[in-house]
């Protein structure tokens, strides 16, 4: 009766060995399919671009300002309205480095019904591989321009990028090259003193800004 015995025991450690290996198996590809839904998806490259900020330089001023904005979001609109002309006037003045962040707010998008907030970030990174100065006025006028609905689409976004100076980006406006990496950067924005996140968020010299309204107070008497 002793042989049965020990043919079952072993018979109970291989089950042992396979469960446990299934369940190693199984842990391995939940971290791989997580890491893989967090991956930040191509991130640009060019001269003025920093591809782990998500940052287009534009100006070389001694202050670094930074601005993080989605193109959908109607406050990123009210922003460039009050505050846009007066980063306008310190870059070209060589006061600032204005640091552009555009992002994709899921939030938005799904509340929106509309990807445009993923497309347009995506398509101003195409610009900006190419020409920091041309992503500056697409961006200027994108946050002006009168955005509804679905948004502007892929071969609006390119004639913009046209009329900003820069051509020979339709595949990559197209094939939403960036949108990866738009969605990741949404999930960098720097956190207000009460926690949250979300857009426009002004940061200057490393010191996030709680914005008022008052250009003075919120940016020039910051600088220094």
């Amino acid at each position: 009766m002793a042989a049965p015995a020990k043919k079952n025991n072993y018979f109970a450690i291989w089950i042992s060995v396979a469960v446990v290996a299934a369940l190693v198996l199984v842990g391995a590809l939940v971290v791989w399919m997580n890491n893989t839904a967090a991956a930040p998806g191509a991130a640009p490259e060019g001269p003025g671009i920093d591809s782990s900020t998500g940052a287009i330089a534009v100006g070389s001023g001694p202050d670094e300002v930074d601005v993080w904005f989605d193109f959908y979001c109607p406050h990123c609109q009210d922003f460039e309205d009050v505050y846009g002309p007066t980063l306008d006037e310190l870059v070209t003045s060589g006061d600032i480095t204005l640091n552009l962040h555009p992002v994709a707010l899921s939030g938005l998008n799904a509340a929106s019904g509309t990807d445009f907030s993923e497309r347009s970030a995506s398509a101003l990174y195409c610009v900006a591989t190419q020409d920091t100065d041309a992503a500056f006025a697409f961006t200027q006028t994108l946050l002006t321009a009168d955005v509804t609905g679905a948004g502007w689409t892929d071969d609006e976004l390119i004639a913009l990028a046209a009329d900003s100076g820069v051509t020979g980006i339709d595949e990559c406006v197209t094939q939403r090259t960036y949108v990866d990496f738009v969605d990741a950067q949404a999930r960098e924005i720097p956190a207000s003193p009460q926690g949250g996140q979300g857009t426009p968020t002004l940061v200057i010299n490393g010191e996030y800004i709680s914005l008022t309204g008052d250009v003075n107070a919120d940016i020039v008497n910051r600088l220094s």
